[in-house]
């Protein structure tokens, strides 16, 4: 049994000078809660759906392992499961996903559109798929296909990124990292050719990587340029990240 408490203790004096705050290593963000952002999971979720719709009329409209097998529609896919993802973690005031996760799918359907419009979609160009191009009406659900994928997904995630999406989370130590997917890609792009017939039209889905038509030296120089490009990209991205305000002052 212990002993009651005195009543007549005496108060502590006071410590003399200004108190001073701690530094503490832990991040404002593991002790104030996140919020529901319901407009952000909405806009997510259509972003999500934009993607999904371009992928699934590019396989209504083509073989499946073919339209499966093009850099933009797997990176479209990459960005609906990632959208899907950030939109439910919105949505139920979860942390959101890592900058390096949602940094990845951005740059990689950017860099997908812009290689269409400025290589693939310009007649003027060496590697332009214009050509075949014709005024059916495949041909104009084959351009509605590209108009989603190539302009309309990159657009959509770029506005995602600069209006609900907090700066400063992406990170020039990634930049090396998110070439190891095209990096990737290349590799089963040149296996794939390899492995169909020999000189058919579908052995290699973008013209410059076509060794057919520019040798294994031609496609790796062209290689090296586009990962140049990439990771140039990929560099900028991060610079913009940390240079822009912050669109989460205002609660979306």
């Amino acid at each position: 049994m212990t002993a009651p408490i005195p009543r007549d203790i005496p108060d502590l004096p006071a410590v003399p000078g200004t108190p001073m705050l701690l530094p503490s290593s832990v991040p404002a963000r593991a002790v104030v809660p996140p919020v529901r952002r319901p407009v952000a999971a909405v806009v997510r979720l259509l972003v999500a759906l934009l993607a999904l719709a371009g992928v699934a009329l590019g396989l209504l409209l083509g073989s499946p392992t073919r339209i499966l097998s093009y850099f933009t529609v797997q990176s479209s896919a990459l960005l609906a499961l990632v959208m899907l993802a950030s939109a439910r973690r919105a949505w139920t005031a979860r942390r959101p996903l890592p900058g390096a996760l949602t940094g990845a799918a951005l740059l990689y359907v950017v860099v997908a559109g812009l290689v269409y419009h400025l290589l693939l979609a310009d007649a003027a160009t060496p590697y332009s798929l214009t050509a075949g191009t014709g005024a059916t009406a495949a041909g104009h659900w084959h351009t509605l296909t590209h108009h989603i994928l190539h302009t309309a997904v990159p657009v959509a995630a770029l506005l995602d990124w600069l209006l609900l999406t907090a700066p400063g989370r992406l990170h020039l130590r990634q930049a090396a990292a998110w070439l190891l997917y095209p990096l990737a890609y290349l590799a089963f792009s040149l296996t794939r050719g390899e492995l169909l017939i020999p000189h058919s039209t579908a052995r290699y889905l973008y013209p410059f990587l076509d060794v057919d038509q520019h040798g294994y030296k031609g496609v790796l120089a062209n290689a090296l340029l586009l990962g140049l490009s990439i990771y140039a990209a990929a560099v900028l991205l991060v610079a913009l990240d940390h240079a822009r305000p912050n669109p989460l002052r205002r609660r979306w």
